[in-house]
């Protein structure tokens, strides 16, 4: 993952820096050149998204010409990640201003019970402590790699592909659940469907209730058209890639314990960064320790869980799945030893996973990067 970098504003480097606050209904925009004692505020409202950001520019230029800014002064900008996502730094890069997109996480905050919050107050926070960045205060704020635009829009369909798994589970949970309310436990398989009401008895032998088979029709409807769908993704999820995202799925395919979906959601969301070393790649992956060492109090918080949660949880899954199918492998064997024994309960698994699972992911990483092929683990066929 390269990081993201810029040089220190130091001496009399003239910067000016505009802090966006992109709510729904119109944005907040703070600048601030070092030079004046409080921020100029400006509100963009217009309905429209290229036009309210034809209207932030314009409000940034104009205050470089109130102010007498030279033409060629370097602005920075910057915004929270959010629903607006990456298009509003990708819009302002094109125009040839320098934008950085942070996590609203990192932002440090007062710790008043309670404080003053408004989208005005959020501009301005986020003016000052980009300042502050880029005077080389990097913990006041950290910021979020921009993924190329291909990379987000191939990202949909894993992501789809899961959201239509949950809608289908909801579907098929509800069934059951109605069905019960008569006292019908039947199980809602792979082919259940409308056609199989008629054959279904309440808990007395009678026919189901007119209303109750009417909505059960009704979900079994939507069942039907949520399994079509995920059926038509499936098979046009990997064609639909280019040749070497192909080739990287292929590659990771080739290992026991990794099947297409964990695969191709491995190389979609977490692969296609360019990590430098195994700590980006447990960072990214949120799954390194976070110490809580204060006085007298010295304990562990566990995993920092920053990063792609989805990620976090298809390692965690693939690591169980790495112990079935890959028992003779190093990781394995490490593992084993840390929870075999006398001492060993549930609770020092779950801890121990996590370990695998981080080990995992870079040894996955590695194998992408330089095909060095985990300790000890089997290829299939």
């Amino acid at each position: 993952m390269k990081l993201t970098q810029v040089n220190d504003t130091r001496g009399d480097e003239l910067v000016m820096a505009v802090g966006l606050e992109t709510a729904g209904g119109s944005w907040k925009l703070a600048l601030q050149d070092g030079r004046r004692g409080k921020p100029a505020l400006h509100t963009c409202k217009e309905q429209q998204a290229q036009a309210r950001l034809e209207a932030a520019v314009q409000r940034i230029e104009q205050t470089k010409g109130k102010w007498g800014l030279p033409t060629g002064t370097r602005v920075v900008i910057v915004y929270e990640a959010g629903q607006e996502g990456f298009w509003i730094a990708r819009a302002l890069r094109a125009l040839g201003y320098e934008v950085y997109v942070t996590d609203p996480a990192s932002v440090a905050v007062s710790r008043q019970h309670r404080r003053a919050k408004t989208d005005r107050l959020d501009a301005i926070r986020l003016v000052n402590a980009l300042r502050s960045w880029l005077r080389g205060e990097r913990d006041v704020m950290r910021m979020v790699h921009l993924p190329p635009g291909e990379a987000e829009a191939q990202r949909h369909g894993t992501r789809e592909r899961g959201q239509l798994q949950k809608e289908i589970h909801g579907h098929c949970d509800r069934i059951e659940k109605l069905l019960r309310t008569v006292g019908c436990w039947q199980k809602v398989a792979e082919g259940f469907g409308a056609e199989r009401l008629e054959q279904l008895r309440c808990y007395d032998a009678t026919p189901l209730p007119l209303p109750l088979r009417r909505r059960l029709e009704r979900e079994c409807a939507r069942l039907a058209l949520l399994r079509a769908q995920l059926s038509a993704l499936e098979q046009s999820l990997f064609a639909e890639l280019p040749a070497p995202l192909q080739a990287r799925v292929r590659q990771l395919q080739e290992l026991k314990a990794v099947g297409w979906v964990g695969a191709l959601r491995l190389v979609l969301d977490l692969f296609w960064r360019d990590f430098r070393n195994r700590r980006e790649v447990g960072s990214c992956v949120g799954l390194v320790p976070q110490p809580y060492d204060t006085g007298n109090s010295h304990r562990d918080q566990g995993i920092s869980k920053h990063g792609n949660a989805r990620v976090r949880a298809l390692a965690i899954q693939l690591a169980w799945m790495w112990l079935r199918y890959q028992p003779q492998s190093e990781l394995s064997q490490w593992f084993k030893r840390r929870t075999q024994g006398s001492g060993a309960n549930k609770r020092q698994r779950r801890i121990a996973i996590v370990a695998v699972a981080r080990r995992l992911m870079i040894s996955l990483w590695r194998y992408l990067e330089d095909a060095v092929v985990p300790a000890g683990a089997l290829r299939k066929g």
